[in-house]
């Protein structure tokens, strides 16, 4: 008995799916159905009703007709690509009783075929007298949308396979025709029927090199060596992934406005200045919000608008050493201040010093102190030490993809420019004046501005360096 109710058949187009849905019919007891789930028909071009499940039907309620395909008294499926129902496509990756079978082709063939197919109006081959067949211009950008996709696509269901501990059956474009690896794939669905040969009916497309099927061929090629194959140029990241942190969010008393805060940037102000839209004071500000509670927020406020705050990343680090780890307060951090001293010999008074005294603190104390905690940082961002990642020096990228799993702000502003965006983030909720904001400044970045050297922007760099290339920064002085 096969330890699977259904299968779900992941591929492309032109990748070959047509030739192993044919070979997968032959094998008694399993049934493939087609593209069940393309938004265009229903199974294959042409059919409006699979399974005694029409298009509107399924349209309404896509897992009827997963279920009527469950309940067949073979084992089977259907094909699924990357532009199909997504609803669908969550409920069988989770489904241990679902077969994955993932069936991948040389992205650029598949690309050719793609464009051959879409010029001739040739899809299937039955009889290689009728073949169509003619060159393509090759388009650069055509192709990474296309290899964006197919990618993305891929790593989603390799990452959902990884989550819930599941496997796949992979095979690939050129093994199609090979009946060992054919009935290991019956293996694996966990039926008896085997495959004594392969379908013959279906016949190869386009068969020609590359060269012939492409008339700028030299461009292409031109093209593809520009191309950054093994993603060379990656920033590597090894930050934990964050939630949303929803409960650190502020809304404005009145006003539409909603502040997603990024640790260590410039808060005090804008609480400030949010408080001062409704002529409020900053303990009227609607905190530590629910996912419950934001909705319905939301729902309260149609036209509300968001927007986090970036810090340069020199700047934001200095605000996190001064206040998580040089000095007493609140926010305080006393044994990652005390592994710092103890493991990662960073030089630093055993006491809090007196920052505003530079006669028994001073600039020389101050320096040595932050580009170790910078040199720190590097590490720690690598996964490299054994302390966590504070939201208070994580990344502000790594910050701001959490907060996308609830909601993307609507700004995403910057502290050099914020009070002019801030007029502008009032204006969009109807306000037609903007308050004063105050200074943004962290209350200890003249120490900052005493120290500041190419070595410390360049170590800066080296901590933070997705922070410096997704969104542009510069020195800092």
């Amino acid at each position: 008995m096969s330890r699977f109710d259904y299968f779900i058949l992941l591929a492309e187009m032109r990748t070959g799916s047509n030739l192993l849905e044919a070979n997968i019919n032959m094998l008694d007891g399993v049934t493939c159905h087609g593209e069940a789930f393309n938004p265009s028909f229903v199974g294959y071009p042409k059919t409006d009703t699979l399974l005694g499940i029409d298009r509107d039907a399924r349209e309404k309620d896509p897992f009827a007709l997963l279920e009527r395909i469950k309940e067949s008294d073979t084992l089977a499926g259907f094909r699924f690509f990357h532009d199909h129902d997504p609803r669908v496509l969550n409920t069988c990756l989770e489904d241990p009783r679902c077969a994955k079978i993932v069936l991948t082709r040389n992205p650029l063939d598949s690309f050719v075929s793609w464009k051959i197919a879409q010029a001739t109006g040739q899809w299937k081959l039955t009889n290689a007298t009728h073949s169509k067949s003619t060159t393509i211009t090759f388009d650069p950008a055509a192709f990474e949308m296309h290899l964006e996709a197919i990618q993305g696509f891929q790593v989603r269901i390799h990452r959902a396979l990884q989550t819930s501990g599941q496997t796949a059956f992979y095979i690939n474009y050129d093994d199609l025709r090979d009946v060992d690896v054919l009935n290991g794939l019956a293996q694996f669905l966990g039926v008896e029927a085997r495959l004594s040969n392969v379908n013959k009916k279906l016949k190869k497309q386009n068969p020609e090199p590359l060269e012939q099927r492409v008339s700028n061929f030299d461009e292409m090629k031109a093209a593809l060596g520009r191309l950054d194959r093994f993603d060379l140029g990656r920033t590597p990241h090894f930050e934990p992934n964050r939630g949303p942190a929803i409960p650190t969010y502020v809304a404005a008393p009145q006003s539409a406005v909603l502040y997603m805060p990024l640790q260590s940037g410039p808060d005090k102000a804008v609480r400030k200045w949010l408080a001062d839209l409704d002529d409020a004071q900053p303990d009227a500000l609607i905190r530590k919000f629910t996912q419950k509670s934001l909705r319905m927020w939301q729902e309260a406020h149609q036209t509300h608008r968001s927007f986090a705050v970036l810090r340069h990343p020199l700047a934001r680090a200095h605000a996190a050493f001064c206040d998580r780890i040089l000095l007493n307060g609140p926010r305080n951090l006393p044994e990652i201040r005390a592994n710092l001293i103890r493991v990662h010999k960073l030089k630093l008074p055993e006491v809090a010093p007196d920052v505003a005294d530079k006669s028994s603190y001073t600039d020389v104390d101050h320096r040595r102190a932050f580009e170790g905690f910078l040199t720190f940082l590097k590490t720690n961002l690598a996964g490299q030490t054994s302390i966590r990642v504070d939201t208070s020096w994580a990344s502000q990228l790594t910050l701001l993809q959490g907060m996308a799993q609830f909601a993307v702000p609507d700004f995403i502003l910057r502290e050099e420019t914020l009070a002019e965006d801030l007029a502008f983030v009032a204006q969009q909720v109807g306000l037609s004046k903007s308050p004063l904001l105050a200074d943004t400044a962290h209350r200890w970045e003249a120490r900052l501005s005493a120290i500041y050297d190419p070595a410390l922007e360049a170590a800066a760099r080296d901590a933070y360096a997705r922070d410096y290339a997704a969104f542009g920064f510069g020195n800092w002085a």
